[in-house]
């Protein structure tokens, strides 16, 4: 531990690091615990970890694969999976990301036996509703706008539950 830094200080850097991080459990990235003879307490709340750095894909069954992804192409700008690993796959924009595993009650997912749904970012949710609705897409607009955004609710052509989220506030910077 570099010297004055206590567990204390070591557990707020770690917090103003990883704000998501409420009780330690993220590693501290702070270079506090490096030094050898730190304290046993510190070192185990300091730990380096390696974590993962995005999504790299979706992956999910498709009775057509070909044709559910041809439709992500035309309506929501998802290219294509590439054809060759010379061909580009289709690159998201940097943004938040909520990972969330959810109750098997939970409402979220519309149909029993719904494992997974997608939230895709979008920059003007009126103007990709518009788009869809004139494609003849059925689309649920929530009324009500959210701390973190306004949301939109469809399905793919074989019911996987979709939801479009246009980010405000902290979220959106």
């Amino acid at each position: 531990m570099k010297a004055g830094a206590s567990l204390a200080s070591c557990t707020a850097s770690a917090r103003a690091l990883n704000p998501q991080d409420a009780g330690g459990g993220l590693p501290c990235r702070t270079g506090h615990c490096t030094t050898p003879g730190a304290r046993t307490e510190v070192l185990k709340h300091c730990t380096t970890m390696e974590t993962v750095t995005g999504i790299g894909g979706v992956f999910f069954r498709a009775r057509n694969p070909e044709s559910l992804s041809r439709w992500y192409a035309e309506h929501l700008g998802v290219r294509q999976p590439p054809q060759t690993y010379d061909d580009d796959p289709w690159r998201q924009e940097a943004g938040p990301t909520v990972f969330a595993p959810m109750g098997a009650d939970s409402p979220h997912f519309g149909r029993d036996g719904q494992q997974w749904s997608l939230n895709f970012r979008v920059a003007d949710l009126d103007a990709m509703v518009a788009q869809l609705r004139a494609a003849d897409i059925e689309v649920t607009l929530h009324e009500e706008e959210y701390p973190n955004g306004r949301f939109a609710e469809l399905a793919d052509p074989e019911g996987n539950p979709i939801q479009l989220w246009q980010p405000t506030g902290r979220e959106a910077g």
